[in-house]
């Protein structure tokens, strides 16, 4: 199958490093203008090197409204839309009693209020031309539990698998598909390194045997699917959520 996204507008979240890298990488490699979105800026310069002269940064915090409103503005027109925003913002697992009103937030923030935000701020200029795509990074944690035992992660990526099917029978009348990519466990960043060593062999072989596959994927695999639903093969295809995940 070969996918081309010749000219298209791109947006893309998170970008400065995993899985957000990768999708930025692969869209550029298929002649797209990529806007690379993060709050890490020496992340995201990197991105965008890798990427090419057609890609630009963007510093900008998703979990801000009137960011993101200002961001998009400036812009233009987005064909394309990659909520990939989102992690645990560096916190652990830890019982429910211990968990301040900020650690809670912080997460939701930036895994869903993000993907709500930034789908609200493309959504105009999509309805104008009948047309658009929406794809949006959740988690196996969304589907099941958090590996990590993190309460807010695991419901703020439910909460985003909800939004995107919400979103899906709202703009589908447009012609703008929305569609969600639920990763399984993929050492990608320094937070999913950091898990993996927490694990121990022990919970590494665990991990590997509960795959079907009895492997681990790569952020490639990852943007592989976001390829898929962002082209013109995904037409029919809207409110969707497909496991990456080597199989459970």
């Amino acid at each position: 199958m070969n996918i081309g996204f010749d000219n298209k507008v791109v947006i893309v979240t998170g970008a400065a490093h995993g899985f957000g890298r990768a999708i930025a990488q692969n869209f550029a490699d298929r002649g797209a203008v990529v806007h690379a979105c993060d709050i890490n800026a020496d992340g995201l310069e990197e991105t965008v090197a890798l990427c090419g002269p057609r890609a630009k940064s963007h510093i900008l915090d998703v979990g801000q409204r009137a960011q993101v409103q200002a961001a998009v503005a400036q812009i233009g027109d987005v064909d394309i839309l990659v909520n990939n925003a989102g992690g645990v913002r560096g916190q652990v697992g830890r019982p429910i009693e211990e968990i301040s009103e900020s650690d809670w937030q912080g997460i939701f923030d930036v895994n869903l209020s993000g993907a709500f935000f930034m789908s609200q701020a493309v959504a105009p200029a999509m309805k104008r031309k009948q047309a658009g795509r929406i794809v949006n990074i959740s988690s196996g944690a969304g589907l099941g539990i958090s590996l990590t035992g993190i309460q807010a992660y695991a419901s703020a990526k439910a909460g985003q698998i909800g939004l995107t099917r919400q979103l899906a029978h709202e703009l589908g009348p447009w012609n703008i598909t929305v569609n969600n990519v639920a990763p399984g466990f993929v050492r990608s960043n320094p937070s999913t390194e950091k898990q993996w060593d927490a694990m121990g062999e022990e919970g590494q072989a665990r991990l590997l045997q509960n795959i079907a596959l009895k492997r681990l994927g790569t952020a490639d695999d990852i943007a592989a699917m976001v390829m898929f639903f962002a082209s013109d093969q995904a037409n029919w295809i809207t409110g969707q959520v497909i496991s990456v995940d080597g199989g459970k």
